[in-house]
């Protein structure tokens, strides 16, 4: 496919999904886009393969003809990129990441259903089926996922950590026995009911409850039959029927009203408007975060380094320097598992482990301690995941000390001093870890 055909096909300049299929019209690749006249040209300029990948190169020169459909919204456009993708498993898609390094919403399966982002690696590990009552993904972008389920919850709040009053079983519309919530923390199972009381003041709801984000099953307002229609709302939407959700909203508002429940009315035809009207800016600011080192105006550096000791308990860091300050909220730790005494083959794994956090913010500059093999590992690395971002490495001497700096030579010109400040930070904080490993080992 050609810019010249591109054109010809005259993109909408509004949110939506793109589907990019080869010659027998089968599907290549599916993506989502704020503006998707923007979003698919940008996949024939000229350094495509440098930003994204060498393989979205190949898909868009394999790519015959493109389909595309308009959505109200970017949240509905996330929303539907992923339910195609899980439905047809396009090969390009899966290229870029395999299934672990994804991202699902799971709705639990409990009486009081939590509603919880869980990357692949950890649902197909440690979830069973048994446990999940909806499962909704693959979703390409944590970031854009989270920020989408923040709009989601302001919409319908639900449940994710509190825990549910023990005295919920009584109709949050009637006045029931209170509930002593020391004597049943005292005694598990046990309850202890005195007097009459409305069911509001039954358990001290939690934070999330105090804001208006979780409906209020930790405090008795809502009990279980109500809370389950609400998070029906939450699989309809994530479903992808949108149409279908509004109707189901205005019939439910429609019978509230009609045996007088206004205040439940006048709920649900906020939640209405709130569909109709969604402000997703955090999501269109998501879909323009592509390769650019994160839309943060602060000049975040990371650094990282590896430690072990002939080829013991091998560790890895990243460290965070943001405008010249030392940000320790952001460091990371992680225990190297395939390369235990190759400190180039370390280095690939903490880079790719690290890139598969999509919500953490990319920094505007990475800084490894090493060589030419680490610059080039690095740069193949973030190649494969369709990222440009600068890349400086430190050099050290004999004495390991720093000699010089090598890679890109302008932002080593520009940020020396906070380049051997996080590589630094980095040798000091990796070789800390791995003594207190090392030392753990000993004793036990």
């Amino acid at each position: 496919m050609t810019r010249e055909e591109l054109n010809a096909l005259k993109l909408p300049d509004a949110p939506g999904i793109y589907v990019f299929r080869g010659t027998k019209r089968e599907i290549l690749y599916i993506g989502k886009a704020a503006s998707l006249r923007d979003r698919v040209r940008s996949y024939f300029a000229s350094d495509i393969a440098d930003t994204r990948s060498s393989a979205i190169a190949q898909m868009a020169q394999a790519a015959k003809t493109l389909t595309w459909t308009e959505t109200g919204s970017v949240l509905e456009a996330l929303i539907l990129e992923a339910n195609l993708i899980k439905q047809h498993q396009p090969p390009y898609n899966i290229r870029e990441k395999d299934n672990k390094s994804f991202n699902y919403l799971v709705v639990t399966k409990e009486e009081f259903p939590r509603v919880l982002i869980v990357r692949g690696r950890e649902l197909f590990q440690n979830w069973k089926d048994s446990d999940i009552k909806k499962l909704f993904g693959p979703f390409p972008q944590g970031s854009s996922l989270k920020e989408a389920l923040k709009i989601v919850r302001k919409i319908f709040p639900f449940r994710d950590t509190c825990t549910p009053c023990p005295n919920h079983l009584f109709p949050a519309t009637e006045v029931s026995p209170l509930y002593d919530a020391n004597t049943a923390l005292k005694k598990p199972g046990k309850q202890s009911f005195s007097g009459k009381l409305q069911r509001s003041v039954l358990c001290k709801p939690c934070f999330n409850a105090q804001i208006g984000l979780c409906p209020g099953v930790c405090s008795g307002v809502m009990n279980a039959v109500q809370y389950a229609q609400e998070v029906s709302h939450i699989t309809e939407l994530f479903s992808g029927n949108f149409k279908g959700l509004k109707r189901q909203l205005a019939r439910e508002m429609k019978l509230a009203s009609s045996e007088e429940r206004f205040e439940e009315a006048k709920s649900l035809h906020r939640q209405i408007t709130a569909l109709e009207h969604i402000r997703d800016v955090s999501l269109i600011k998501s879909e323009h975060r592509i390769s650019s080192g994160g839309t943060s105006s602060l000049m975040r550096i990371e650094a990282y380094d590896t430690a072990h000791t002939g080829g013991s308990e091998t560790v890895a860091v990243m460290t965070v320097v943001e405008d010249g300050e030392l940000n320790k909220d952001a460091y990371r730790k992680f225990k190297i598992h395939t390369a235990t005494n190759d400190d180039v083959a370390a280095l690939k794994e903490v880079l790719e482990r690290r890139l598969a956090h999509a919500e953490w913010p990319l920094p505007k500059l990475f800084v490894i301690d090493g060589g030419t093999p680490q610059i080039r590992v690095a740069q193949r690395v973030l190649k494969d995941a369709g990222i440009s971002i600068p890349i400086v490495a430190v050099v050290k001497n004999d004495a390991h000390k720093p000699e010089r700096l090598i890679g890109d030579a302008k932002m080593a010109k520009l940020h020396e001093k906070e380049i051997l400040l996080a590589n630094a930070e980095a040798h000091r904080f990796a070789i800390t870890w791995h003594r207190s490993r090392s030392r753990k080992r000993l004793i036990a």
